[in-house]
């Protein structure tokens, strides 16, 4: 997703576990990703389970160094209750100020931090997958208020703060453009969340904007969403 208040009681709340990173090898504390990359047989054989393992590695290293942090993307979806089938990178939204911090407590773990053209995120790789570390989601910085919104959720056996329903669909629709306006890859995701979604937050949002607003009237067409109060 690189491209770029409700409550959560209804989610599931199973008893959780907190990733223990592994204290031998290269350095306490040194990031089991890092060491497994090199050893293939020791990824999941599913790429939807990699992509979470990479995202569950990653929360707790960023947990750990009390970094404040919201998952985001295709695992944030699956978090809220979309689907498990996962087939593109893991993705987390931190403050712009934080980068620098960010990226040495990634290194300190073991794991390579890359920095890409794009000036609003960093790149890393844990159990084979691409990981995007964004401090800016639809070209607007990630907020303290953005992350204080925020819902600790478990993500497959790790507790961490999800951005909310309503902030992660904003950050989908507002990304649509005339060069990126792929309504099919975000129509599921928006079935997922519909109902934990604000809807009049996003239209006030990004409403007004053509491909957005295009969007926003697919969505009420298909009756994913209800028409704008005082439409038809």
């Amino acid at each position: 997703m690189t491209e770029n208040g409700e409550e959560t009681a209804p989610l599931r709340r199973s008893e959780v576990t907190e990733l223990r990173l592994a204290s031998d090898g290269p350095g306490r504390g040194a990031c089991a990703c890092a060491s497994s990359a090199a050893d293939p047989t020791a990824l999941p054989q599913d790429r939807s389970q990699a992509i979470l393992e990479a995202a569950k590695q990653i929360g707790a290293i960023l947990k750990r160094a009390g970094h404040p942090f919201a998952l985001a993307g295709s695992v944030a979806v699956y978090a809220h209750g979309g689907s498990r089938y996962l087939q593109h990178d893991a993705d987390f939204a931190i403050l712009p100020d934080d980068a620098d911090a960010v990226a040495g407590t990634l290194r300190e773990a073991g794991l390579d931090v890359r920095v890409p053209p794009e000036d609003w995120l960093l790149k890393t790789t844990c159990h084979g997958q691409n990981v995007d570390i964004i401090f800016e989601l639809a070209h607007q910085p990630v907020t303290r208020d953005m992350l204080d919104r925020a819902h600790v959720l478990p993500v497959d056996s790790v507790l961490m703060p999800v951005l909310c329903p309503t902030d992660l669909i904003h950050s989908l629709i507002s990304a649509f453009s005339e060069h990126y306006c792929d309504f099919g890859s975000v129509l599921p995701v928006v079935r997922a969340v519909r109902e934990k979604v604000d809807w009049d937050v996003v239209r006030a949002a990004c409403g007004d904007q053509p491909m957005p607003a295009a969007f926003l009237f697919l969505l009420e067409r298909l009756n994913v969403i209800d028409a704008r109060k005082g439409q038809p």
